[in-house]
């Protein structure tokens, strides 16, 4: 019988808190929203509740409120953030609670704004995020980000259908993707898991010391920093929790070496970063610093996002997506990093993940910095991964052995 979309949504709700969060008895939960995902928000409060949680927190985001800003804002307001707010949420996560955001804002919200405003208003966010970021690129407290349709990003993704058209063709795909509208979602996220792993064990067995990529404008080798982990699907937290931080997750990543980096890569999909679309990104790497960057639309803003920082420029994940993953087969560029990631391989600049590092989570900043790892207030992944590109491991002897052939796993 099919489900409703009432049961679905259910179902979505405590796939995330169950094998997303997987909130234990006492725990706080801190919920980041679109305000129009208050459905789903409710249905997550219940089913954390009904986990043991003791109190869920959550803040709503609204676009236009954040556009109102663009529009009327005096020009100080730019390199303003509310710090007060992320000092506690890093409070929040020091004391224990559990992290879960919801995404689904629209994704071309800011793209007629001024880019140098939409870039100092984003510097200073991640200036003032710092904070509680550490607690979660350091993977100290379970956490987890999944989506809401909405009907600013579900018309950017179906612009030829309605509004309720396109919301219903999106949630449709969310739950797909999600693996919400199967039988038992737990159990097949168990299942999906233990696949990652896996994956992951092979590669943490083989020690490659670099990837090296080639297709259409993409002749890429990206070193891997010496004791590099891979991870993939669900992994347990320092607070001991198991969690899958990302629904939906196709990836295994790891950490590159900052300076290990050289060649050209050409992105495969758009990039949605900051309220701006950035679509044929290109770019060229020396000893593992961008040097050189083009981009179709929105170079402006991508040029100003790498320049956030020093470690904007350098990489801190590389990852790898089969072509055939089931957010690729879908036919869909969702215009939102955490579907169109897992549709295709992909890096990321800025901020490392220690967690992809063995023993990174005892390490000094100091420490981590001397063995290769990278240091920004930015994480953004983009897509380079597609049915033409090669990959191949290359061991620390020099020899390589082919890894992905057209997209899909060769070994």
């Amino acid at each position: 019988m099919l489900k409703s979309h009432a049961d679905l949504l259910d179902a979505y709700a405590l796939l995330t808190v169950r094998s997303g969060l997987n909130i234990t008895p006492g725990q706080q939960l801190v919920i980041s929203a679109p305000i129009e995902a208050v459905d789903l928000v409710r249905r997550v409060t219940l089913h954390a509740y009904a986990a043991g949680a003791t109190l869920v927190t959550t803040l709503y985001a609204d676009d236009e409120t954040t556009l109102a800003r663009f529009q009327k804002g005096p020009d100080a307001s730019f390199d303003t953030a509310a710090s007060w707010l992320f000092e506690g949420m890093a409070a929040a996560f020091k004391a224990g609670s559990a992290r879960l955001a919801i995404t689904g804002e629209d994704p071309g919200l800011l793209g007629s704004q001024d880019p140098e405003k939409v870039s100092r208003a984003n510097r200073a966010r991640s200036k003032a995020y710092r904070p509680a970021l550490e607690y979660i690129s350091g993977f100290a407290v379970n956490w987890c980000v999944i989506s809401c349709a909405t009907p600013s990003w579900a018309k950017s993704v179906f612009p030829k259908l309605g509004q309720e058209d396109a919301i219903k063709k999106l949630w449709t795909a969310i739950f797909s993707c999600s693996r919400a509208d199967l039988a038992d979602p737990v159990q097949a996220w168990v299942e999906h898991s233990a696949n990652l792993r896996a994956r992951t064990d092979f590669l943490n067995a083989r020690r490659y010391s670099s990837l090296k990529y080639r297709g259409p404008g993409t002749d890429l080798t990206i070193g891997l920093v010496d004791g590099h982990v891979w991870k993939g699907g669900a992994s347990p937290a320092k607070n001991g929790v198991i969690c899958n931080p990302n629904i939906p997750s196709e990836e295994v990543f790891t950490m590159p070496h900052r300076d290990r980096v050289d060649g050209i890569v050409r992105a495969t999909k758009p990039l949605s970063y900051g309220g701006t679309f950035i679509d044929g990104i290109s770019v060229r790497f020396e000893g593992g610093k961008i040097i050189e960057s083009h981009a179709a639309n929105g170079a402006d803003a991508f040029a100003k996002m790498i320049d956030t920082d020093e470690g904007g420029r350098r990489l801190g994940e590389v990852a790898l997506v089969p072509h055939s993953s089931p957010i690729s087969a879908s036919g869909i560029v969702f215009n939102n990093t955490l579907f169109d990631e897992n549709a295709a391989s992909h890096i990321a600049v800025g901020q490392s993940y220690t967690e992809t590092m063995s023993g990174g989570n005892a390490l000094t900043p100091e420490d981590l910095a001397a063995r290769g790892a990278n240091k920004s207030l930015i994480h953004v992944d983009w897509m380079i991964g597609s049915g033409e590109i090669d990959v191949d491991g290359v061991r620390s002897d020099g020899v390589a052995e082919p890894l992905m052939r057209k997209g899909e796993w060769a070994a």
